[in-house]
């Protein structure tokens, strides 16, 4: 069997995992990135909208950019609208994720892709690239492997809270500046997005309860009925993608060398499910922080990555659980309590 060794081995090449690897490589140290897809980014799964303010954490080509948001329109129990102000961009985000992973390779990170880590075995993890097995030997792992994470198991910490989601590519009647979420009582524990792209926008949802494929497909499809029928949209679904949002509280994500980022680490918001800000700037930290325990010869040096995502997002992480609490167990009465529940009001940053 063929061996491979490497400082840091970050498994997953999403925003988080390259990130990671970027700032990592740049110390000096030895990176491997892997990704068991054939095409890093590809299939998106992801809504594609980042906040503007992102950009000043990206230091890489801007081809990734549809078109720019300025306000959200939530669309509440009570049929009430209310318009708030977003500034984001709409982005192709299966090119944000290779400019992403494009930046790890320039600062040294040798990237593997069709490799998948399959188990971890007496501190080596055992991957398999294009059929063949490879035993890699890291000195710090960092877990970027999605929400059904794999390296979490091998730590005990993963997503126990989970959303599946699906979304459909449509054809827009009028071009919009506005990302739109929808809040009903027949979503359970989530709400309906239609997000613009140009002439297209992707519109989906998140069902909490009775989130069966065959439930959530149901959903989607009336609900993109009620959309055509308010002429919003037009012509036949362009293509379909689905996956699962992670909506955990915070968890300890760091056990020996092994350490979670991103939806591995639950590292989404629990509320409105956003997650590549996140990856991008917890990302980087995972990163620095494995690079010093290398550099050092302690994992007990990344015990200082906990700690440093705890204190830039644990209190929001920690409050947007609560909310999502509050907003399943009180569903029946969506209409009273949504204000607590929804980032856009007062109400939901008082305790």
């Amino acid at each position: 069997m063929k061996e491979e060794r490497c400082d840091i081995l970050v498994i997953g090449a999403g925003p988080a995992g390259a990130c990671a690897a970027s700032i990592a490589a740049l110390t000096g140290v030895k990176v491997l990135l892997i990704d068991r897809k054939k095409v890093i980014g590809a299939p998106v799964r992801c809504a594609e909208f980042i906040p503007r303010q992102l950009l000043s954490e990206l230091d890489c080509k801007r081809d990734f950019i549809v078109q720019p948001v300025k306000t959200m329109k939530s669309f509440l129990p009570d049929n009430n609208i209310v318009e708030t102000p977003a500034p984001g961009l709409m982005i192709n985000r299966d090119i944000l994720d290779q400019a992403l992973a494009q930046k790890a390779k320039e600062a040294g990170a040798v990237i593997w892709t069709e490799t998948s880590a399959i188990e971890y075995d007496n501190g080596c993890v055992m991957a398999v690239k294009e059929r063949e097995q490879i035993r890699i030997k890291a000195r710090v792992i960092i877990g970027a492997d999605g929400p059904h994470t794999r390296v979490g198991r091998w730590i005990g910490s993963t997503n126990r809270n989970l959303i599946p989601a699906v979304q459909a590519k449509v054809h827009l009647t009028e071009a919009t500046g506005s990302t739109e979420v929808y809040f009903d009582r027949h979503f359970f524990g989530g709400y309906a997005w239609l997000f613009p792209k140009g002439d297209v926008a992707n519109v989906g949802l998140g069902i909490k309860r009775g989130g069966s494929p065959d439930n959530i497909r149901k959903s989607l499809y009336c609900f993109l009925q009620k959309l055509k029928e308010q002429n919003r949209i037009t012509g036949e679904v362009a293509g379909y993608n689905a996956g699962w949002i992670p909506a955990e509280a915070p968890r300890k994500i760091v056990k020996g060398n092994i350490m979670l980022v991103g939806d591995a680490a639950g590292h989404t918001h629990p509320i409105t499910g956003a997650g590549v800000s996140q990856a991008v700037i917890i990302g980087k930290m995972a990163g620095k922080w494995a690079a010093e325990a290398v550099k050092k010869g302690d994992a007990n040096v990344l015990k200082g990555y906990e700690e440093e995502w705890m204190d830039l997002y644990g209190e929001t992480q920690e409050r947007a659980y609560k909310r999502r609490e509050l907003m399943e167990n009180s569903w029946d009465h969506l209409d009273k309590i949504i204000k607590k529940c929804w980032v856009i009001f007062e109400e939901y940053y008082k305790d």
